[in-house]
């Protein structure tokens, strides 16, 4: 059976599989119940690994053994695979919150703290900068940055994308609101998306027709996006400069009043 390299390339991605279970579970499912040798055959896996993995693709839910001699393998449907990694990724991502949620309470945190806060103590200001790639990376460090905002959190971006983002901005206005900190906000977009937003987070938003994304905050630190690409190859600029950042906050209340 050849097995088309596209095809092994994206299980092999999407379940999270070797090469070599990749090939075994393609080949269990194009016959349905098969022997070791059988498969080994098929898929081009040595007949000394196949064993091993058909054991652990029945461990991990892609095979069931069936009872008898010689021991054959049935092949366990993709939809019902799909499930129970869907199950299984759910169970284990919730464990993981509630270890790390968990973690702020020990002492092996606080020590991380102190560690943090010992490397930073000597660091001037003006060195704190540099680059942050990814989307998930940038609107992390937004957050950080913004939720230590004393007086003023400045955002400029899109509104569709501002949209996007509920969960990471709802909370973060909610948060700046309680505390009382100015925020100050200009999006891109149609007018019925910029009010639909505005209504959506209760903020006052301002139009501007000018294509940036970018984030101050207390008029000391700003990150700024520099190119409009997808998530993995976003790349953004943090910049602990308080004279960059009052001048960006300058310009960007010019260009709010001009509107």
């Amino acid at each position: 059976m050849m097995l088309k390299p596209e095809l092994i390339k994206k299980v092999k991605s999407s379940f999270d599989l070797n090469i070599y279970e990749t090939k075994v579970w393609l080949a269990l499912l194009s016959k349905g119940i098969s022997s070791a040798g059988e498969i080994a055959e098929m898929s081009g896996v040595p007949r000394s690994r196949t064993y091993d993995v058909l054991e652990s693709l029945e461990k991990q839910g892609f095979a069931i053994a069936k009872v008898g001699k010689p021991v054959k393998y049935i092949a366990v449907k993709p939809e019902s695979v799909v499930e129970k990694l869907k199950i299984n990724i759910s169970k284990n991502a919730e464990e993981k919150v509630k270890t790390l949620s968990s973690l702020r309470e020990t002492k092996e945190y606080t020590e991380l703290q102190d560690l943090h806060k010992t490397g930073i103590a000597p660091v001037k200001p003006s060195e704190m900068s540099g680059v942050v790639r990814g989307k998930l990376n940038l609107y992390s460090q937004v957050r950080e940055m913004l939720e230590d905002s004393e007086k003023e959190a400045i955002l400029c971006m899109p509104a569709l994308e501002l949209e996007s983002r509920n969960r990471i901005f709802g909370a973060m206005f909610d948060r700046l609101k309680k505390a009382g900190i100015s925020i100050k906000v200009a999006l891109m977009g149609q007018d019925s998306d910029i009010k639909r937003v505005s209504e959506k987070f209760k903020i006052k938003a301002e139009k501007i027709d000018v294509p940036t994304k970018f984030f101050i905050s207390d008029r000391n630190q700003v990150l700024f996006v520099i190119n409009n690409s997808s998530d993995e190859e976003e790349i953004g600029i943090w910049l602990n400069s308080e004279i960059f950042s009052s001048a960006l906050a300058y310009l960007f209340e010019l260009a709010v009043k001009k509107k």
